[in-house]
């Protein structure tokens, strides 16, 4: 049954699944946007969908980028209040602005600021009731900030994900991650950024129009989604290309040319 609340977003997505499980269980979801085409959005989105009263999903939230406050204050006009979800522990906000990772050798010998950080969501998981542990999403803002919380160090960088991604498997998490990639555009991509190419699921890129700016469309997704099935179809490699405008309390979602 098509839900008409669903948006071209959701159902690029899957969520349109009817299933008691959350569709994004157990999937990888990478973010990337440029400086032009912010991929915020589609965070505050896929907060909004996981925090719906229909849900049960708990979301693990690790900040790098922003305070607390502000994505309250974005999700309260999306119609989420994220202070009562905090509340109703459905959802748990780790802040991480001031964070500064140590090296040497309490770095290695496992004392770094992003291994304390696995530990506590790890323990957040274990520490919900049995009936939530399976509807987890861990949710990181910026995993280029992460780089410079270890201080340069990408290898922790890349074990703290891959630590992250057997969340997935044990706890049937699911994993969403916001890159900005074109700030590695005049250098190598460090490795934790293309080993979550590789690991990702499903790839969304928020991209400015081919054709220049338009006052009524804002950029372009493109969201590859591999792997989508569901009891009617199964197929792999699903792309799906729309535009999109941000308003104040929303996105809309639309193919290209079904707008005057």
């Amino acid at each position: 049954m098509n839900n008409p609340a669903l948006n071209l977003l959701d159902k690029a997505l899957g969520l349109e699944q009817q299933s008691e499980a959350w569709p994004l269980s157990r999937r990888v979801l990478v973010i990337q946007d440029c400086v032009e085409t912010s991929g915020s959005f589609v965070l505050h989105q896929l907060m909004k969908r996981a925090l719906s009263s229909n849900s049960s999903n708990v979301i693990i939230f690790v900040a790098f980028s922003n305070s607390f406050s502000h994505y309250d204050r974005i999700l309260r006009k999306l119609g989420c209040n994220l202070v009562t979800q905090r509340d109703n522990k459905r959802f748990f906000f780790f802040d991480m602005l001031m964070l500064q990772c140590t090296d040497g050798d309490e770095a290695k010998s496992g004392k770094g600021g992003l291994i304390l950080l696995y530990e506590k969501i790890r323990k957040t998981i274990c520490a919900l009731p049995k009936d939530k542990k399976n509807y987890v999403t861990v949710m990181i803002d910026d995993m280029s900030l992460m780089e410079v919380a270890a201080n340069g160090a990408s290898d922790y960088v890349l074990d703290f994900l891959h630590y992250c991604h057997t969340l997935t498997s044990e706890f049937d998490c699911s994993l969403v991650a916001l890159n900005h990639e074109d700030i590695y555009s005049s250098i190598e991509r460090p490795m934790f950024i293309l080993q979550m190419e590789y690991l990702a699921d499903i790839l969304i890129k928020t991209e400015p129009l081919a054709t220049g700016l338009a006052a009524d469309v804002h950029g372009q997704l493109t969201i590859l989604n591999k792997g989508i099935s569901d009891s009617l179809e199964s197929s792999r490699n699903k792309i799906h290309n729309f535009h999109f405008k941000v308003k104040e309390n929303g996105v809309d979602y639309f193919y290209p040319g079904s707008r005057a």
